[in-house]
C-alpha cells in the first residue's frame, strides 16, 4: 500500500498531554498500510519520507474520526405521534394505553424484515458519517424475542458491509420486559434474554452485552445473571445505569469490569468509586436528558475528581433521543453538563474508543493507530462543540488497514 503524507494541518491528536487537545501546530501525518506511521511538524518529516508528495490542507484542523459509542439506530417505526401527544398534554399512561412507549417500537421492529431494518437505519447512519464518524455502536433491544433480537444484530452487521464504517454490536436483550411477559421479568430473563445471548454468541453477532438496570426494567440481581453468561463467553459488558434512580447498577457493572456505564444521572459516590476502580467509562447521553426534559444531571465533578473517563454519545433512539448528530451531542454535553470543549471532543474520540474496547486501534492520532481522521473547516477545536446545527466537516479519511 503506498505511503501518504497529509500536511499543513493543525493536529488535535487527542492524546493526553500538557498541551490542550494534544495539539501539534504546523503538522503533518504519515500514513502507511492504513495506519499512522508518524506525527510531526512539517519541518521534521522523516528523511526517508522526503520523496513522498504531500497532500496540503491549508492549515485546517484534523482530529481523530468521531465515534458514537451508544446508539439504537436499528429499529422499526418512530414515536413522533407520541411526542406530539405529550406536548398536547397526554400523560405517560394515556400514551401507553394508546399503544405508545417502548411497546410501539417493539411492535414496529417485530413487524419488519431484516432488510427493512437496514433500509431505515441507513439514513441515520449516513447522517453520522457525514459528521466525520467512522465507528458506531449499535444495540439490539427492540425485538425482545430471540429471533427478533438476532434479526436486529444481523441488520447492524449488514450496515458495515454497505458503508465505510465500523459497527460494534451490543446485545441488549435485557432492555425491557415485553407485554407477553408483563409481571414475569425473571421468566423473561430465563427464557429470552439469556438464551438469546447464547444464540447471538453462537452466531458471532455480539461484541458486547448491555442491559437496562432500572425500576421499569431489570434489577441488579437479574442483570447479574445476564452478565454471568456474558462472562462465561468472554464478552465485555456495559450497562444503562442510574438514569432514573440509583439502584447500584454502575457498581454492579464495575464489579464485572464493565467497559462502560451509561446515562448516570443518579450515580452516587459509591458508584463513582467503583467505576474508578474498574476503569469503566462514564458515557453521558445529553440527548435523552434534553428530550425527556430531565433536571437531574450526571455528577460530572465527581467523575472528574475520581479520574473516571467520560465519553459522549447520541443515544440515537426513537423514544428518548431521536438525534443523529454527534456534534450536537457535544454541544449539549457542554451546555447541560458543563463539560469543556476539550472534554467533549475527547468524549467522542479517545474516551469513546475506550468505551468500546477499541482504545488500542482508534480514538487518538498516534503511530500505530488506524488512520481514521476528520478534517474540519474550523479555526479552533472548540468550534466543534460551540456551533449549533453546523457541520464544518471538510473531509472524512478512513484508510483500510490489514
Amino acid at each position: 500500500m503506498p505511503r501518504k503524507i497529509l500536511s499543513d494541518l493543525r493536529i488535535a491528536t487527542m492524546q493526553a498531554a500538557d498541551v490542550p487537545y494534544g495539539m501539534v501546530e504546523h503538522g503533518a501525518i504519515g500514513i502507511e498500510d492504513g495506519r499512522v506511521a508518524w506525527v510531526a511538524t512539517v519541518d521534521t518529516i522523516p528523511s526517508d519520507w522526503k520523496s513522498v508528495e504531500a497532500e496540503q490542507f491549508e492549515g485546517r484542523l484534523v482530529t481523530p474520526a468521531l465515534i458514537d459509542c451508544h446508539t439504537h439506530i436499528v429499529h422499526g417505526g418512530n414515536r413522533a405521534r407520541e411526542f406530539e401527544m405529550r406536548l398536547e398534554g397526554a400523560s405517560y399512561e394515556e400514551i401507553a394505553r394508546a399503544g405508545g412507549g417502548i411497546v410501539s417500537t417493539v411492535s414496529a421492529t417485530r413487524a419488519v424484515s431484516e432488510r427493512e431494518l437496514v433500509e431505515t437505519a441507513l439514513p441515520r447512519l449516513d447522517r453520522l458519517i457525514a459528521e466525520g464518524v467512522s465507528t458506531v455502536e449499535v444495540k439490539s433491544g427492540y425485538g425482545l424475542t430471540i429471533n427478533d433480537e438476532l434479526k436486529m444484530l444481523r441488520a447492524a452487521h449488514r450496515l458495515e458491509k454497505l458503508r465505510s464504517v465500523r459497527i460494534r454490536t451490543s446485545y441488549l436483550g435485557a432492555h425491557a420486559v415485553p407485554p407477553e411477559y408483563k409481571g414475569r421479568a425473571d421468566a423473561y430473563v430465563d427464557e429470552v434474554a439469556i438464551p438469546g445471548l447464547e444464540a447471538a454468541h453462537a452466531e458471532g453477532l455480539a461484541d458486547a452485552v448491555d442491559g437496562f438496570c432500572e425500576g421499569i426494567a431489570f434489577s441488579p440481581e437479574q442483570m447479574a445473571r445476564v452478565f454471568d453468561k456474558a462472562k462465561q463467553f468472554g464478552l465485555p459488558v456495559k450497562l444503562h445505569a442510574e438514569q432514573l434512580s440509583d439502584l447500584g447498577g454502575a457498581k454492579l457493572a464495575a464489579s464485572y469490569g464493565a467497559i462502560s456505564a451509561d446515562h448516570l444521572e443518579y450515580l452516587g459516590a459509591d458508584g463513582i468509586t467503583a467505576m474508578a476502580g474498574s476503569g469503566s467509562v462514564a458515557v453521558l447521553l445529553p440527548g435523552a436528558f434534553y428530550f425527556l426534559r430531565e433536571t437531574r444531571k450526571p455528577p460530572v465533578e465527581g467523575l472528574r475528581a475520581a479520574g473516571v473517563p467520560i465519553a459522549v454519545a447520541t443515544d440515537c433512539n426513537p423514544g428518548s433521543s431521536p438525534m443523529t448528530s454527534l456534534l450536537l451531542a457535544m454541544n449539549m454535553a457542554c451546555t447541560f453538563f458543563r463539560l469543556t470543549p476539550e472534554e467533549a471532543l475527547a468524549g467522542v474520540t479517545r474516551e469513546a474508543a475506550r468505551a468500546l474496547g477499541l482504545a488500542d486501534e482508534i480514538g487518538t492520532i498516534a503511530p500505530g493507530k488506524r488512520a481514521e481522521l476528520a478534517v474540519w473547516d474550523v479555526t479552533e477545536p472548540a468550534e466543534l462543540a460551540y456551533r449549533i446545527g453546523d457541520n464544518p466537516l471538510h473531509r472524512r479519511i478512513v484508510e483500510a488497514a490489514p
